[in-house]
């Protein structure tokens, strides 16, 4: 017998869907059944992706939003549920980095890497979670199936790495904040985990790994070889899902071991 999940009737809002894993996560999300909702401040990269994912046959829409801007995350939120509907499901994805030794870290670069992964990160979840709260109290109007936040950081989060320290530092911030998150809003019926993705091929930094610093990096991994984007479809399918129901707080790696 097979066994499938469906996502048909869910809301899912994607933020930093213009590439990368974003647009993966809202591909796969797409053909489980969700309407989705494509955010980030690449509008015109979000067109394309919403023409590949009407092209199969999904439901896709898009936002414009700047995690950085406290003004710019609730309209997106506000339009995505007058547009779309409700959101169930909330993919936390945004997030930057800089390559550069702890002594030399700037401000500008610490705020350019905290702004977005840890305080874009936290408003975006807050204003989500707010609006699923009301539905759960019967304060707002809608069907509550209950939430899904995943929140996207990084195997760089258990595992400190020389020269991308600020970037470690915001990821383990995002996990931290992951569990207060599943602790304080679990008996809403508000399921919050993190995802930790190790390295991922994608068409940001494919070039790279054609390089000798590239190859070198391969080589210390512990089976020696890269992600791909569609190796994370099935966990991101189970924790938007109401399968999931039983798992909150929990920081999954989806790295091949690197982290060990």
């Amino acid at each position: 017998m097979a066994y499938s999940i469906d996502l048909s009737g869910r809301v899912a809002f994607v933020t930093g869907a213009s590439s990368g894993l974003g647009a993966q996560f809202a591909k796969t999300l797409a053909r489980a059944g969700a309407a989705v909702v494509l955010a980030s401040r690449r509008v015109e990269k979000l067109k394309e992706l919403r023409a590949r994912i009407e092209g199969e046959g999904g439901d896709a829409h898009v936002v414009d939003l700047d995690v950085t801007d406290i003004g710019s995350i609730k309209a997106a939120v506000a339009r995505a549920e007058t547009e779309v509907g409700a959101i169930d499901i909330l993919v936390n994805n945004s997030g930057v980095s800089t390559t550069q030794r702890l002594q030399d870290v700037t401000p500008d670069d610490y705020d350019y890497i905290f702004d977005t992964n840890v305080k874009g990160s936290f408003f975006v979840a807050q204003e989500v979670a707010r609006r699923m709260l009301a539905r759960a109290r019967g304060t707002a109007p809608g069907t509550y199936i209950g939430g899904r936040i995943i929140n996207i950081a990084s195997s760089a989060a258990i595992k400190p790495m020389p020269q991308i320290g600020t970037y470690c530092m915001s990821k383990a911030a995002v996990v931290q904040m992951t569990k207060v998150m599943a602790l304080e809003w679990g008996r809403f019926g508000i399921n919050v985990n993190a995802l930790c993705p190790g390295y991922i091929a994608t068409e940001l930094n494919e070039e790279h790994w054609t390089t000798e610093s590239g190859a070198k990096l391969v080589g210390m991994l512990p089976r020696k070889r890269v992600g791909k984007p569609e190796d994370l479809d099935g966990l991101i399918v189970l924790l938007a899902s109401g399968q999931s129901h039983f798992v909150n707080g929990a920081v999954i790696a989806a790295d091949d071991g690197f982290a060990l």
